[in-house]
């Protein structure tokens, strides 16, 4: 079983989001994260689909999405070929003793503290997988009251496969 990272450009219509979601869950695949924005070009928005499988299922899913309407453009992100991103955001308890321990944690790893409360900080990251996992790694003797991710999104390496609409 391995990951595939699929970068889909897709028509800004509404439902597109469902559709490419629907086609998964209809077809009994799993879906690791998915994000979706609009581009430069508010007709069209970037999809990053994360999912899991072995090379025939991975295979199927190109296929399938490829199929849909919406879809303009799909590419199969890989290691080395790509730059992935995530973004977290973590709310710790934190009393004034500890507060200065996190924020040390934090400028190792070139994160934000976004907010401050009298018992809590709040942190955000953005980074590749292994930088956040690290980070919460280093976290895990202090009390995380919430966590949120993006999940992956990312777009290949040079503008040789940079698709251009009129």
């Amino acid at each position: 079983m391995r990951k595939q990272v699929y970068s889909l450009l897709v028509d800004n219509n509404p439902g597109v989001l469902s559709r490419i979601a629907g086609l998964f869950s209809r077809r009994g695949y799993s879906i690791d994260s998915i994000t979706a924005g609009m581009t430069a070009d508010p007709r069209f928005t970037r999809i990053t689909v994360v999912a899991s499988g072995d090379e025939r299922i991975l295979s199927q899913i190109e296929k399938q999405v490829r199929k849909l309407e919406d879809v303009i453009e799909i590419k199969l992100l890989k290691d080395g070929e790509s730059v992935y991103r995530e973004l977290i955001m973590v709310k710790l308890r934190a009393n004034a003793a500890q507060r200065g321990e996190i924020i040390s944690v934090a400028d190792i790893f070139r994160a934000k503290i976004v907010d401050v409360e009298e018992e809590s900080l709040m942190i955000e990251l953005t980074g590749n997988q292994s930088k956040l996992e690290a980070f919460l790694n280093l976290l895990k003797d202090y009390e995380i009251l919430e966590l949120a991710r993006t999940g992956i999104t990312g777009l290949s390496r040079g503008s040789k496969d940079v698709t251009y609409i009129d």
